[in-house]
């Protein structure tokens, strides 16, 4: 159970992380919001994909869910900035 959470954790952070490398510009969001919206992208991503009809046959690791999980997070994360209005450039010209 704890390694479970654990794990569901670390997934969102590294999701979360390489949601906000592929988006353009500085975020300036916490790492607590990186990590909720990292997963809340990888339960999106693997529920997108199986509902598409992937099927993981061969076994290893599943890239497409985990594709799909960082694209949805980097929209979470636009959504997010869009609605709590925080902006890098913004902020600074304040």
């Amino acid at each position: 159970m704890i390694g479970t959470i654990i794990s569901a954790i670390v997934v969102g952070l590294i999701i979360g992380a390489l949601a906000r490398l592929v988006m353009p510009g500085k975020q300036n969001i916490g790492i607590i919001m990186t990590i909720v919206l990292g997963f809340v992208g990888s339960l999106a991503g693997s529920w997108i994909s199986y509902k598409l009809g992937y099927h993981n046959e061969n076994g290893g690791f599943e890239w497409i869910p985990f594709l799909i999980g960082i694209v949805v997070a980097a929209i979470l994360i636009a959504i997010y900035l869009g609605v709590t209005g925080r902006r890098a450039g913004a902020a600074r010209l304040r």
